[in-house]
């Protein structure tokens, strides 16, 4: 795996929409081993490898959760919205990246000090209606005057870290860490006689927007969304809650929120983890969804299914993942798409 492939990503800009900067860094590496390179009108980049056997989808979503400004106060402080799902709780104190009409601002979520809350108020959430970007400026004309505008996105501000031992932590895991396992995969599968193509898709975080009509003109034989996916063991844990850990390989779905993965998916991802040797681990919570949820429902339907990395803090200002997931789970995908492509 290629740790420099995943700073590069987790450290790119690219919120629902606006994608560009991602979808341009996935194109530099697999350009040169796709036999074609094509991009949609809704922004979706596809990369073929053409060979024997189904058409097999290799989806991994490109855009990230972040913030869309739409007010600016006389103050100069900014109201938002989030794009995706961002929880309120941890957005106080957190430092944005915006991308304004003259370049890049920084800003921090601010709330009214908790010295002059009332004390039901210091023990609540604060409501998103009570939150504000503060980007430094004293007056709404200063504010514009940075470039700053109504419809101005942002992402986190999260540095990517080597934290050592082989742990990785940056934002936008979800999915940057597909995107990686996306790119590791593609090349490897480039080396055989198989039928795959590579797709980083657009907006998954407001709705699954880009899988939808990236499906429905491959119309593939199977397909696998390449995922960040949550692990929740840390205090507080319940077991049976846990969903997911770090360092016990790829996550599987089973069930969630969109999908019921195919019985031959879901078979043929054990049956090639246990030949393989590659430990693997099944997502323990039925909850979210992932571009499998829009492409197996296209047309005629596609047979389905989730392949994660598991990725603590996901949908926060930086996550947690393990570099040995990350291998395992470009093994998986690699020798998946082998094993299903001689069916």
């Amino acid at each position: 795996m290629d740790v420099g492939l995943l700073r590069r990503l987790s450290e790119a800009y690219g919120p629902p929409g606006y994608e560009e900067e991602v979808r341009e860094l996935l194109r530099g590496e697999l350009e040169g081993y796709a036999d074609e390179v094509e991009v949609d009108r809704l922004g979706n980049i596809f990369f073929h490898h053409r060979g024997e056997g189904p058409l097999v989808m290799l989806a991994a979503h490109m855009d990230e959760v972040g913030l869309l400004i739409t007010h600016i106060e006389e103050e100069g402080f900014l109201r938002f919205h989030p794009l995706g799902g961002i929880a309120e709780r941890i957005l106080p104190g957190q430092r944005f990246r915006l991308r304004g009409r003259r370049g890049e601002l920084r800003g921090i979520v601010g709330t009214k000090p908790p010295h002059i809350m009332k004390e039901e108020e210091r023990r609540k959430v604060v409501p998103l209606e009570d939150l504000f970007i503060d980007v430094g400026a004293k007056s709404r004309e200063e504010a514009l005057e940075k470039g700053c505008h109504v419809g101005m996105t942002g992402v986190f501000d999260t540095a990517f870290t080597e934290l050592g031992d082989g742990y990785l932590m940056g934002k936008a895991f979800d999915d940057r860490a597909g995107c990686t396992v996306l790119v590791e995969a593609f090349k490897r599968l480039c080396e055989v006689d198989v039928n795959v193509v590579a797709v980083g898709t657009v907006q998954e975080e407001v709705g699954l927007r880009g899988a939808r009509t990236a499906a429905w003109q491959l119309e593939p034989d199977y397909a696998l969304a390449l995922e960040g996916t949550f692990a929740a063991d840390v205090p507080g844990s319940k077991p049976h809650q846990m969903s997911a850990r770090l360092r016990r390989g790829p996550v599987i779905t089973i069930v969630d929120r969109t999908t019921i993965t195919h019985p031959k998916v879901l078979r043929t991802l054990i049956e090639t983890a246990e030949a393989e040797g590659i430990p693997y681990q099944f997502k323990e919570m039925p909850m979210g969804g992932t571009d499998a949820g829009a492409i197996h429902l296209t047309k005629r339907g596609v047979p389905s299914g989730t392949v994660a990395v598991p990725c603590r803090y996901i949908h926060g200002p930086a996550a947690i993942a393990h570099r040995e997931d990350f291998e395992n789970t470009i093994r998986l995908v690699e020798a998946f798409v082998k094993n299903v492509s001689k069916s």
